[in-house]
């Protein structure tokens, strides 16, 4: 028998509210976004196949009438990713969302399922499905361009747009055991959920089951895709930037100077400003065609 979800309520009292469910090593941030963000991290029951994952997200503060904005994050990482760059976007009056990829970031994986590509991707659709409910703005950085890519490509009807940051997508098996260094957890924003018992288990799985392979994907998306580079990324050449961009049928690029590997995190105030243009494309257009009727 299928496993009921239950919404469980996971807030306990701590210095500035943190989530019960959070390593106690929260206590020990000292950056106010990072802070901020963890106070907003909630778990939300999410059906997966025969059971419920109670999965760690940040939900917006409002809903509004236009598509919601979604952010995924890179390669074993979490929501906390976006501490500088979430709050900008929400100022700007978008209904924005942060959310755990599974296998990484603070959803409860205590049965732990599996952590491969398919898996991912069925509970991203299960939350989407469940939760936010409306075509959206799905934003990728690093790794994370490749699941975006992966989920546009297999479930269209809830990406309406794409943006793809410093994309990690032509590596092929992106985050298998050959090309990822040694895991080690500590203390720290970045490393705050390696401190999960499921942390180590989930993230090989996910490496031995052979990783993202999005590359052959990449023509297939429809949909139209803002990519972001920085132009002084030492991981990812942004010679890489201009060929995704030759290989999107519908895509623009925006190049960011004076940025490494992570425009999110060391350029926010760039990466919102490109975030919010691209959402309001659509409705800019639309005005202009019924000024000229």
């Amino acid at each position: 028998m299928a496993a009921k979800c239950r919404l469980t309520r996971g807030f306990g009292v701590r210095s500035e509210a943190f989530p019960s469910f959070l390593p106690k090593e929260v206590e020990k941030i000292r950056d106010p976004f990072a802070r901020k963000l963890a106070t907003r991290i909630e778990r939300l029951p999410v059906r997966f196949k025969e059971d419920c994952i109670m999965s760690s997200c940040v939900k917006p503060l409002v809903q509004s009438n236009t598509s919601p904005v979604v952010l995924l994050h890179g390669f074993d990482s979490s929501s906390l990713e976006w501490r500088y760059t979430y709050p900008l976007l929400e100022e700007a009056g978008l209904e924005t969302w942060a959310v755990d990829i599974l296998g990484w970031g603070f959803s409860d994986l205590e049965r732990l399922p599996s952590s491969d590509v398919a898996s991912k991707r069925h509970h991203f659709y299960q939350l989407w499905k469940s939760h936010i409910k409306k075509p959206m703005i799905l934003v990728g950085p690093s790794l994370g361009a490749a699941v975006a890519i992966d989920f546009a490509v297999n479930h269209p009807e809830a990406v309406e747009k794409l943006v793809l940051i410093d994309a990690s997508v032509y590596a092929e098996g992106t985050g298998n055991l050959a090309s990822m260094p040694k895991l080690v957890a500590y203390a720290g924003i970045g490393r705050l959920h390696c401190l999960f018992p499921w942390w180590e288990d989930a993230t090989v799985d996910f490496m031995r089951s052979g990783g993202y392979k999005v590359s052959t994907q990449i023509e297939q998306v429809k949909q139209k895709t803002l990519i972001i580079w920085g132009e002084d990324d030492q991981i990812i050449s942004n010679k890489l930037a201009v060929r995704l961009h030759s290989e999107l049928p519908n895509g623009v690029l925006r190049q960011i100077p004076d940025c490494g590997h992570l425009p999110h995190v060391e350029r926010p105030s760039s990466v919102a400003k490109l975030i919010v243009e691209f959402s309001q494309q659509d409705c800019y257009e639309e005005a202009r065609c019924v000024s000229q009727l």
